[in-house]
């Protein structure tokens, strides 16, 4: 098959298509015919470094759509022909490849009317902002939300499931993507290059704050964010987790909520696992239905992936970029 190699840690901006041998599914497993993969962040960041349980040369790509063509002994419920997406497990080879391999127990069922490359814009970004918001926060007692990088994967999955639920969004941006962000569902867009956002959430709020926030950034947004906090608030982190010190005990109560969608994968949790599945039916029936917008703005072809990941690392990209494979 062909397939997007990583011939070394480092070295993903240079990575060409070449030949190298099909999978073959095992227990449990499923075999799939890629159509479409997902580009997300968490490729250039792992292919940085690498990691210890790679060999190489080794295949990025977590958010695959396709087709299964072989099941692997012992699955039921799942049979050659079926349409198929995923999260991967990064530890292991991905899809950006004609062929991927999968625990059966993952996957979701694509409605027929649903794309493979609006599907493959999902995983990553959409079952962590899904996870955050239906997973992790009190939603019933949740009025008022700070969703941080409304234009991106993680941030406008989150501004439109959380406005899904009825809240009071707040999000931040650049000034050139306000309209985007709000078209997705958020109440109020902060630009936070030229404006003080927790200041700002503060006047919103009317000086009382959020009741919850979700970051995807990084520990310092996360950290910073905490000043935007209500009493009995709550912070989402995905990006690395703030300074716990700044809270003072006996002040705001805040509750911590960490999520990392790898770790499913590598607890050998069947429960946690098995929730990827229930994740992604809940989603494509948003999208099925029209109330989910997939933020799909750019197809790409597998040769094109690297160059495409250095715009992502430069965060000069709006929405969700796939890549088409068939």
């Amino acid at each position: 098959m062909e397939a997007l190699l990583l011939k070394d840690k480092g070295s993903w901006k240079d990575m060409k298509v070449e030949e190298i041998e099909t999978p073959s599914p095992q227990k449990g497993e499923l075999l799939v015919e890629v159509h479409a993969v997902g580009l997300n962040p968490v490729d250039y960041k792992t292919a940085t470094n690498g990691m210890p349980v790679w060999s190489y040369p080794h295949i990025l790509g977590l958010d695959v759509a396709g087709v299964v063509v072989e099941t692997g002994e012992g699955v039921t419920g799942w049979k050659k022909g079926d349409r198929v997406v995923y999260h991967g497990d990064f530890t292991k080879k991905g899809g950006y490849a004609e062929y991927a391999v999968i625990n059966a127990h993952t996957v979701s069922r694509i409605p027929e009317q649903v794309t493979f490359e609006d599907t493959a814009a999902l995983p990553t970004a959409g079952y962590t902002a899904y996870q955050a918001l239906h997973r992790k926060l009190p939603l019933e007692k949740i009025d008022t939300i700070l969703i941080h990088g409304g234009a991106g994967g993680v941030g406008g999955f989150g501004v439109q499931l959380a406005k899904l639920a009825g809240k009071t969004v707040i999000s931040t941006a650049s000034s050139h993507n306000h309209e985007y962000v709000k078209s997705l569902g958020a109440d109020y867009v902060i630009d936070y290059r030229e404006e003080d956002v927790n200041l700002r959430v503060m006047e919103i709020t009317n000086g009382r704050g959020v009741d919850a926030v979700v970051d995807a950034v990084s520990r310092q947004s996360a950290t910073d964010s905490l000043d935007a906090l209500a009493y009995m608030g709550h912070m989402v982190y995905i990006a690395g987790a703030p300074d716990f010190t700044k809270i003072k005990p006996f002040t705001k109560v805040v509750s911590y909520h960490e999520i990392a969608l790898a770790a499913a994968h590598q607890s050998n949790d069947m429960v946690a696992q098995k929730d990827f599945a229930v994740i992604g039916d809940q989603m494509l029936s948003l999208v099925e239905e029209g109330n989910l917008d997939t933020m799909l703005t750019e197809v790409v072809r597998l040769e094109e992936v690297p160059e495409a990941l250095i715009r992502l690392s430069e965060r000069h990209v709006k929405g969700k970029i796939v890549a088409k494979l068939k």
